[in-house]
């Protein structure tokens, strides 16, 4: 049921487009395709008088309403948490997560995530695209992963770096330490990505309902029982490298999810250290790479200890 407080946009279509999603996005400033796929999904856009998927498509003519509901109420509160931060400007910055810190609030984790240190720290300084709980964030990092992630501090730059994760033109590289050895120095796991289908906590190589997913892996050193391997991503599905290393046997050391854990580190040993891409408001390109952390480098002198 529509409330007093939404806000409501008639939109007319001057061209076909082959989805709805993107027609929208397209149409109304400050709204992503992602926030307009979940307006879809929530039953908030009709075109022709009629609700549609995010899928459908666009006809010359067409008229679509849009309903666009107030901001949920803020729950997640800002804390003074310390950031590593690496660079900053005034339309996003670019932060180091500690391995163990969650990226913004869920049930189970409504306080002590990267999102109330960064609201604390950038005094509501933050693009409101994805959502009250979710201020800023373009794309996230497991828990147990560490490493670098951008933050958008305005909407435009949200758009644009989102943008640039949906092209693939981000550059995203790990270091992860995992189980095995590799007969060839560098590989290609071309694999299609989607929920468990025995267990939908977990993601899985599947056919069924899955999105294309690509990571590409150089090894650096091989030890007796142990790999310490470059990754970068092409796609960015969720547990991707994790899911992608399991499925060929090579499971990231401590994951206890698709491989094993390992005694001393709370969960895999990953590490995103590279992250590169064009400033959505300069244009320019920039790239950073992040030390490994103490634990990394703690498990790479055990195993090579091991190997000894």
């Amino acid at each position: 049921m529509m409330s007093d407080t939404d806000t409501i946009v008639a939109l007319t279509a001057d061209a076909d487009y082959p989805r709805i999603d993107k027609f929208i996005s397209d149409s109304i400033d400050d709204v992503s395709r992602s926030h307009a796929a979940r307006l879809i999904e929530d039953g908030n856009v009709s075109v022709n008088g009629r609700t549609v998927n995010k899928s459908a498509g666009v006809h010359t003519g067409d008229e679509i309403t849009v309903v666009i509901p107030p901001p949920d109420i803020l729950t997640a509160e800002p804390e003074d948490i310390p950031l590593d931060i690496i660079y900053e400007d005034d339309d996003l910055l670019v932060v180091n997560k500690p391995k163990g810190m969650v990226v913004h609030p869920a049930v189970g984790n409504p306080s002590g995530t990267l999102v109330n240190a960064l609201m604390y720290h950038c005094r509501g300084r933050l693009s409101g695209i994805n959502g009250v709980l979710r201020p800023g964030i373009v794309h996230r990092i497991d828990k147990n992963t560490s490493g670098l992630l951008v933050v958008a501090k305005s909407d435009a730059a949200h758009n644009g770096l989102a943008e640039q994760i949906k092209a693939h033109s981000m550059t995203r590289e790990y270091l992860a330490v995992v189980c095995g050895r590799f007969k060839e120095r560098e590989g290609t796991v071309d694999a299609p990505i989607g929920r468990d289908p025995s267990d939908r906590l977990r993601m899985a190589v599947t056919p069924r309902n899955s999105k294309n997913a690509v990571t590409h892996y150089t090894v650096i050193e091989q030890y007796r029982d142990h790999a310490f391997i470059r990754l970068r991503l092409e796609t960015g599905r969720t547990h991707q490298i994790r899911v992608h290393m399991a499925h060929i046997g090579r499971p990231v050391l401590g994951d206890d999810v698709y491989g094993k854990p390992f005694k001393g580190i709370d969960g895999q040993c990953l590490h995103a250290y590279k992250l590169g891409f064009i400033h959505p408001i300069t244009y320019e390109y920039m790239e950073w790479t992040g030390e490994l952390p103490q634990y990394f480098r703690n498990v790479l002198e055990r195993v090579r200890t091991d190997a000894s």
